[in-house]
Order: structure tokens, then sequence, then C-alpha cells
């Protein structure tokens, strides 16, 4: 995959001086705005890195998260109710005017259950998923990019931890 990724995640990921998770709450609009505003700002800045391209991998930032925890059952690509919630409060943040220009890579995750054949391809089906719901919630196609992770970016130190069963965005710096 082409492009540079900027230090934002979404859904799922390890939260990284960043708002709190919204596990039990539905995250709102504004808040995902005002996160991703700031954080395409970070990205605008460009420096050089002299050395090797591992230890330029090394001197990047960290990723910063906001946490929606879309999350999965065992074997499935189902949103619940909160997930669809949270997503629709994600569409209508993409919906406006300051994350109009932005684009998001969806990686789809499993845990470490079943082969890494068919975690791939569930994966990809959640990513899959997630891209379906944001076109269908009036999001341009062009905007999303759905890439399956399978098993290989575990969330947790479990890899059999239900909590990997997840659908992460990231904002891709163009």
């Amino acid at each position: 995959m082409n492009g540079k990724y900027l230090a934002a995640v979404l859904f799922g990921a390890v939260s990284l001086a960043a708002p709190p998770a919204f596990a039990d709450s539905q995250v709102k609009a504004n808040e995902i705005i005002d996160f991703f505003a700031k954080s395409a700002n970070q990205g605008a800045t460009r420096g050089i890195c002299i050395g090797t391209t591992a230890e330029c991998e090394q001197s990047k930032p960290k990723p910063a998260g906001f946490d929606m925890l879309i999350n999965f059952e065992l074997n499935s690509t189902q949103f619940t109710s909160q997930a669809q919630q949270n997503l629709k409060e994600f569409a209508k943040a993409l919906s406006d005017r300051r994350l109009s220009t932005a684009h998001f890579v969806v990686e789809g995750h499993t845990d470490a259950r079943g082969t890494d054949e068919y975690n791939f391809g569930l994966s990809e089906r959640r990513a899959q998923a997630v891209t379906a719901f944001l076109l269908k919630n009036g999001i341009a196609g062009d905007r999303v990019t759905a890439v399956g992770m399978g098993k290989t970016k575990p969330r947790t130190a479990d890899p059999m931890d239900a909590i990997n069963r997840r659908v992460e965005l990231r904002l891709q710096v163009q």
C-alpha cells in the first residue's frame, strides 16, 4: 500500500495521549472532528530523516488513538447496535467540511483462532463491512480503502482475546 499514515487511529486502537475510550457511551461527531482535525494538522509539517529506512521509521511519532471499540463477535462481520451508532457518528463527522478531504484506510483485524488464510479473509470482510456502512451513509468510496490485516496485529498480549476482533481506521496523509 502506498502513502503515509498519519499517527491517528480509530476503532479499537490502543489510546496513547488521546481522549478516553467510549466503550460504554456513544461518541459524538464533534469529538471525532476535533480529534482528526488536530491530527491532520500534526501531519502537515515535513521533516528530513538522515539514516537508514529502519532508523527513520523508528523516529516517527507513535500512534495516538481515538477509541470507539468497533468490535465483532467470533467469526462475524455483524455490528452491535452501539457500533452502528458510533459508525453513524463517524460518517457524520466525515461529512463535516473540516474533514471533507480526509481519506481513511479501514483495517480489519481478527483474534488468533483459525488459520492465517481464514483470518485474513475474515479481516477483509470486516473492513469491507465498515466501508460499505460508511458508503451507505453518504461517504464517497474514494475516501475509504478496506484492508485485511488478519491476526498480524493483536491489540492485547493474548492473541486469542476477543478485543482483537476489531476494525481500525487510519487517517491517510496524501
